[in-house]
């Protein structure tokens, strides 16, 4: 009973920080609301008892990507008479949750499948995890990395504005 309600809790706080990022308007209340959900996920991990996922998840996604994003939104400094009119933005939501409602459904057909496989594979530890993630997948975890940093920068370059003083203007 009390897993089935910090389960409960955890999904709620999912739930409340994807629709908080998918609704606001304010970048920053966006980044926010991913943070909600970002945790909400760690939780989620913790509670199946991985805790190097769950440790993994609050270090990677709500430490690093959730930082850089603030930092990002915080430097451009969006305004919201800056912002596009999505007057449709909510059909837009429920029509895409109809589109993706039968790939999630096969999804779970398929995972429910592959219980029986995943229920006989060894544990893996986390020296198993980390011997992998620097060894064989240290390439593309650091192109994934720079991937990020680059779309971060370009971010910050196309939305400077590059003003004038009023002073230099009249001579």
């Amino acid at each position: 009973m009390l897993e089935i309600s910090i389960f409960t809790i955890l999904a709620t706080f999912m739930l409340g920080g994807s629709i908080a990022m998918i609704t606001n308007k304010q970048t920053l209340l966006s980044a926010f609301g991913f943070l909600v959900a970002m945790i909400g996920l760690a939780g989620m991990f913790a509670l199946l008892e991985s805790r190097f996922l769950a440790i993994a998840q609050i270090m990677v996604s709500v430490g690093a990507i959730v930082v850089l994003s603030m930092l990002t939104i915080l430097t451009i400094n969006a305004k919201e008479e800056n912002l596009p009119l999505e007057p449709n933005k909510y059909k837009w939501m429920i029509f895409a949750s109809l589109l993706v409602l039968p790939i999630t459904a096969l999804m779970y057909k398929s995972m429910a499948s592959a219980y029986a496989s995943f229920a006989t594979m060894e544990t893996i530890n986390v020296k198993v995890v980390g011997k992998l993630l620097f060894s064989e997948w240290v390439l593309p975890f650091e192109i994934v990395s720079i991937l990020l940093l680059t779309a971060m920068v370009g971010a910050i370059v196309i939305a400077r504005k590059d003003e004038i003083p009023t002073e230099a203007k009249k001579s």
